[in-house]
Order: structure tokens, then C-alpha cells, then sequence
């Protein structure tokens, strides 16, 4: 079976780790195919289910819990859960490529921590919380009361900083795409020969 590597992307939500890990995944010299997450929060604009998440109900995704179907899961906001199921890091591994993750910063610990050899955990930092809320606000999918729960909760998220492999620093977003390729490339030509 093909020796996959995790390379976990995460951040408090406006940091533009998405925007990352979407470029990363443009890259062929990577070999990355990305984990999609299941949640049990509402679809947001043009969202495509199998393809951004796989949309379950609440009650769906607690029998999953219960069946011990994810890799990792979390109850990132009231009722609003997020995990990764294991059958869709095998499904990755078996087309022959690495997985990329772009989740939130409990569930990239909690990846770290299972797989400490074959998980790159990246961290991309805001360059300050008031940019992390003109980014927020800009994206125009969230109410007020939304986002200021957001920038709250980025607070805790940043103190998480330090647990990780690397912190990325996103405030000139070409220069973050860069770093996060050269340490993603470094990492899984380094764990070829295990």
C-alpha cells in the first residue's frame, strides 16, 4: 500500500489557509488529494456536497461518532460538527496520494497526534486579529454576531500556534502560497526514504 502523508493545514477561519491549500493542490510536483470533511452545518453559497463537504444531519453524524467512523471530529460551534471520516483518507491513499487537510486547529492537533511521523501540521497566522475581521466581514457569508464569535474564538486559536510544525504568517498571501510550498515539497521528499 502506498505510504501516504498527512499535511494539515490550519487556522482561525479568515487566516487564508483555504486559499493555501487550494493552490497547493494545483501543484503536481505535491502529490496532494484533499480530505473532504463532513459537517453537519448548513451548506454556504455555491457549496458542492462530496466535493467542499459531505453535508450530514446532526443526528447522522453522531451515529458516525458512535461508530467510531472518524479520524478525528469536533463540535466546533454549538451543533455545528466537523470530522474527517477514516474511509476518506483511504480512499486518497489508495489513488496513490498525499492528503491535505484544511481544518480546524483542534482536529489538525488531534491528526498530529495519532500519525506524529507522517503528519506536517501547518499553522497559517492572520496578520493581526482586526485584518482577521476586515477578512471575515469582506467575505460577506456571515452575520455580525457570526463573525464576532469567529474573532473570539481565533484568540484561543492562536495560542495553539506553538503546537504545530510550522507557523505561517499570511500578510502577503504570494509570499504564504511560497513558504507553504517549499515546506510542504521538503517534508514529503524527506519521508520518502521511511
Amino acid at each position: 500500500m502506498f505510504n501516504g502523508k498527512l499535511i494539515v493545514f490550519s487556522a482561525p477561519s479568515g487566516s487564508g489557509k483555504t486559499t493555501i491549500v487550494k493552490h497547493l493542490l494545483k501543484q503536481e510536483a505535491l502529490n496532494l488529494a484533499f480530505s473532504i470533511s463532513a459537517t453537519s452545518r448548513e451548506k454556504r453559497g455555491d457549496e458542492i456536497e462530496g466535493k467542499d463537504y459531505y453535508f450530514l444531519s446532526t443526528e447522522n453524524f453522531k451515529k458516525h461518532i458512535k461508530r467510531s467512523d472518524f479520524l478525528e471530529w469536533e463540535e466546533v460551534y454549538r451543533d455545528n460538527f466537523y470530522g474527517t471520516l477514516k474511509k476518506e483518507v483511504e480512499r486518497i491513499w489508495a489513488m496513490g496520494k498525499h492528503v491535505i487537510f484544511d481544518i480546524d486547529v483542534s482536529g489538525g492537533l488531534r491528526i498530529k497526534k495519532k500519525f506524529p511521523e507522517k503528519t506536517l501540521a501547518v499553522f497559517v497566522k492572520p496578520p493581526s486579529i482586526d485584518e482577521l475581521k476586515i477578512r471575515l466581514k469582506k467575505r460577506q457569508t456571515e452575520s455580525e454576531d457570526k463573525i464576532n464569535m469567529r474573532i473570539s474564538k481565533a484568540s484561543a486559536e492562536l495560542a495553539t500556534a506553538p503546537l504545530f510544525d510550522c507557523i505561517i504568517e499570511n500578510e502577503v498571501l504570494d509570499n504564504a502560497k511560497k513558504e507553504a510550498y517549499s515546506k510542504v515539497l521538503k517534508f514529503i521528499e524527506s519521508q520518502k526514504i521511511k
